[in-house]
């Protein structure tokens, strides 16, 4: 199989155009896009995919190994990008996927060619003078959760992250948490909530734009103010939404954020 059909990978728009391709954070699928993505393919080419072991990727593309780090999970998109031929796109990420752009970039500065971080959290534990809005042991507990009961933690995890307990928002969520596999939920979990990539900010060379949810407990203003610290010449915007999905709850502001910082950069060639 090609790696657009492991990824169930799509383009859609002009040839030519330039790129803008988005992926999805954790439990989720490039349908959580479908309010944001539609409006670019006019004047770019639109690029969607399901990251391994989420959505409708093929169970093949996962492994357990190579995925037991963001380190997997970018090289799989440098894969992708290559595959389809594709250089200096715009890389839009939500949540982990944030920082899985981050990686990427990094190591493929020729791929991407500028970044939209969508509620970027570089490690969500508090340590020191650092606030990522979590103790240790409530990770632990969380993770407890996700690797003992394989049916009860898409509820309380879709409420943290659609930031109310019920709505169009939380349902969609959970409904997406509950259609991915149990073990590759638990390991995708761990990679994400233990990580720690505030050494990697630093090095991003790309023009990035931080957009950050006012009421987020997953990862509150604090993260998103420290990842725009980090990233020499950041550009950073507050949506007035709650929750850890801005594009699902505030899809229009989230739009206006990523044409304005478009409008406004220019990816290198």
């Amino acid at each position: 199989m090609t790696r657009a059909e492991l990824l169930n990978a799509s383009v859609r728009g002009p040839s030519g155009a330039p790129v803008i391709v988005f992926v999805h954070g954790f439990g989720c699928g490039q349908h959580m896009w479908r309010h944001v993505a539609p409006s670019f393919e006019a004047d770019h080419q639109v690029v969607l995919l399901d990251l391994p072991g989420s959505g409708d990727a093929d169970e093949a593309g996962y492994d357990p190994d190579r995925h037991a780090s963001l380190e997997g999970y970018r090289d799989d998109l440098a894969a992708l990008l290559q595959e389809l031929g594709l250089s200096s796109v715009t890389l839009v990420g939500h949540s982990v996927a944030a920082m899985i752009g981050v990686l990427l970039q990094i190591e493929r500065p020729d791929l991407v060619g500028r970044l939209v971080l969508v509620a970027p959290s570089a490690r969500y534990v508090d340590v020191g003078d650092y606030v990522g809005g979590h103790s240790e042991p409530d990770i632990d507990e969380l993770l407890d959760l996700l690797s003992r009961n394989h049916l009860g933690w898409q509820d309380p995890l879709s409420t943290m992250v659609a930031g109310s307990p019920e709505g169009p928002a939380k349902d969609e969520l959970e409904q997406a948490f509950c259609r991915t596999r149990p073990e590759f939920a638990a390991q995708f979990a761990n990679v994400t909530f233990r990580g720690d990539n505030r050494a990697d900010l630093p090095h991003v060379t790309a023009p990035t734009l931080v957009l950050q949810s006012a009421h987020d407990v997953v990862a509150p203003e604090s993260a998103g103010q420290f990842v725009r610290d980090a990233i020499p010449g950041a550009q950073y915007r507050l949506i007035q939404t709650r929750g850890h999905a801005p594009h699902l709850t505030a899809p229009a502001d989230t739009l206006a954020a990523i044409r304005d910082f478009l409008a406004v950069t220019t990816a290198p060639v």
